[in-house]
């Protein structure tokens, strides 16, 4: 397939991790080539990590472009985590190459792109460019969180990858907040709030 064929240049767009309560948000962007369909692909939320790293592999092999992009914890407290959320997207879209004519984002916002763009809710179970995308970024992002736990080995990152688990929970009480909190998310501010109030 000629990838100067515009109409076939339809990026899929997803992120991970906006409900956790430490480490950035991880966007992927993946235009698809219609002539090596990637089989079994769906919401990363929907398959065992074992099948996610498969999956991605294939992606990343068999894609005609993806891009991987993320917003920092520091953005995530200073924008709120819908705009670094979709700030991630944008920084994904952007490291396409070929550049995509069209974008399909999962969700109802839209990115600021230099494309055309089209918000799908649930588009990750619909939309097989966005799923590759939610695989990609699911996997990229749990990565990160492994690596976090090797630098935080307090909080078990590996296990719960930042969501609020009981675990977790107890964690953050034992051991404070850690510099890959959120500290706009509020489990994470009541704690430096009560920190602040013990001194």
């Amino acid at each position: 397939m000629n990838p100067a064929c515009g109409e076939l240049l339809v990026a899929g767009v997803d992120e991970a991790g906006r409900g956790p309560l430490a480490g950035p948000v991880v966007a992927a962007a993946v235009i698809l080539d219609p002539g090596r369909p990637v089989a079994g692909l769906a919401d990363s939320k929907a398959l065992t990590p074992a099948r996610r790293a498969e999956l991605a592999e294939e992606i990343r092999s068999w894609a005609l472009a993806w891009a991987v992009a993320a917003a920092s914890v520091e953005e995530i407290d200073r924008l709120n985590i819908l705009q670094a959320s979709l700030l991630a997207m944008s920084r994904a879209v952007a490291g396409l190459d070929p550049a995509p004519v069209q974008a399909l984002i999962d969700g109802n916002q839209l990115p600021r792109l230099q494309c055309a763009a089209r918000a799908i809710v649930r588009g990750d179970a619909t939309e097989p460019a966005i799923s590759a995308a939610s695989i990609l970024a699911k996997v990229a992002r749990d990565a990160e969180m492994c690596a976090l736990d090797a630098v935080y080995p307090g909080y078990d990152f590996a296990r719960h990858k930042g969501y609020p688990t009981v675990q977790h929970l107890a964690a953050l009480e034992q051991h404070g907040v850690s510099p890959v909190h959120r500290r706009s998310f509020a489990p994470v501010r009541r704690i430096l709030v009560a920190r602040r109030a013990g001194d």
